[in-house]
């Protein structure tokens, strides 16, 4: 039997909410991650692009990576142009500051050097017409590092001028450092000392890099909803309603309900080892929401089901209030997004190339002729290839229609 309902649906709508401010980062983006040795680690810069990627299938984004190991926004600064604008971005987000500041006491001279060179960048970008993402650097963990309690304070009076200069400038910023120092306050109290997102205090884990990531997206004004779907099996008022997907084929199955499911985009596929820091992250509430409800389903608990592989489970009241299925660690959607995420770790390892061993290679003198012709050719060979994967793992995401079904369990 099927059940009679009105389908009131978006088919395939923006998963952008009205009530949430214009995003930063825009379709045909080409976007360039400048910093230092965190950045380099190609950890909180893959997150962004993984989250990029899944949540906008069509967008058409490029992404260059321009951290360097200790460099500080002097170094930056002298290398902006070489290696940011020429590569003819249309958005960057500038992340220096860690080693700027020394890791001790403020220093009002290494502060003054840092707000000069900061203010530089800005303006080259500005000129250049480049958008910026202003970022402060990460809150220091100062759980077994007792020089980092001076230096956690530090931090804060040396980052102090950004918003200002981003003000100025016309510039988006994030406060990474206020957002990520509560985090690691948090952790404080709650004694949980198992979740380390620092390994060393600085350089991020993996899920330091997810800390990292959530802090700079929606600081960004990232949207929190991929899809959103409800369905009221109470009589007389029997309606769907959908937001980011389509939905078709609703049917009785089991005493449950079964029905197609087509997405605009998929969930970020979370790895297992960011669980444990998902309370400190909002759970990604503000980030990562496939949400499903149902009411009017009779008592009982329930298992999701998508594609026949069990994705949750879920009680009647449960589903009544809404479940978040973006946050599940198995099942075809998240399997779907876990091979993006390869892809896109493999295609970084082309972009690391050409940055370190290519734009960054410095010939002999001897050799600089040879250097100065092959260069503009190895540069653009290398960047056919990350374009070709970066079409590869568009690829990978392109939606696909799922068969989902909630049946007693």
């Amino acid at each position: 039997m099927r059940f009679l309902l009105p389908l009131t649906f978006l088919a395939l709508c923006s998963p952008l909410l009205a009530d949430e401010k214009p995003f930063f980062f825009q379709k045909s983006d080409k976007i360039v991650f400048l910093g230092d040795s965190i950045t380099e680690q190609y950890q909180y810069s893959t997150y962004i692009e993984l989250y990029l990627t899944t949540r906008f299938p069509e967008w058409d984004l490029t992404f260059l990576n321009a951290g360097i190991g200790g460099d500080t926004a002097n170094g930056g600064a002298n290398r902006f142009q070489s290696h940011v604008l020429d590569e003819k971005p249309t958005a960057i987000t500038i992340n220096f500051g860690m080693n700027d500041a020394g890791y001790g006491k403020f220093d009002p001279t290494r502060n003054k050097q840092y707000v000069e060179k900061t203010t530089a960048m800005l303006e080259m970008a500005k000129k250049a017409g480049v958008r910026v993402g202003l970022v402060s650097p990460n809150a220091v963990d100062r759980r077994g590092r007792p020089n980092f309690a001076v230096y956690v304070e530090t931090q804060k009076e040396f980052y102090a001028p950004l918003k200002d200069l981003a003000s100025k400038s016309g510039s988006s910023f994030v406060d990474q450092y206020a957002v990520t120092r509560a985090a690691l306050e948090k952790m404080e109290v709650a004694k949980a000392d198992k979740v380390v997102p620092f390994g060393d205090g600085f350089h991020t884990s993996s899920p330091g890099g997810l800390l990292m990531a959530h802090a700079i997206l929606t600081g960004l004004g990232a949207p929190s909803h991929g899809s959103s779907v409800t369905i009221n099996l109470v009589p007389g008022e029997n309606q769907i309603q959908a937001q980011g997907c389509k939905i078709e084929n609703v049917a009785s199955k089991n005493k449950g309900i079964a029905f197609d499911q087509t997405d605009s985009s998929i969930p970020m596929p979370i790895q297992k080892d960011w669980v444990s820091l998902l309370p400190y992250v909002n759970d990604l509430k503000d980030l990562n929401v496939y949400s499903l409800t149902v009411k009017g389903l009779g008592r009982g608990e329930y298992t999701i089901a998508v594609d026949g592989v069990a994705v949750a489970n879920a009680s009647h009241g449960q589903l009544a209030d809404g479940i978040n299925l973006g946050n599940v660690t198995s099942g075809p959607v998240y399997d779907q997004g876990a091979k993006a995420f390869q892809a896109i770790q493999a295609k970084n390892q082309i972009v690391h190339n050409r940055f370190r061993n290519v734009l960054m290679f410095n010939a002999p003198d001897w050799l600089a002729d040879v250097a100065k012709e092959r260069k503009p050719v190895e540069m653009a060979k290398k960047k056919e290839q990350i374009d070709a994967k970066q079409k590869e793992i568009y690829a990978l995401v392109k939606p696909i229609t799922r068969k989902v079904s909630i049946t007693p369990k």
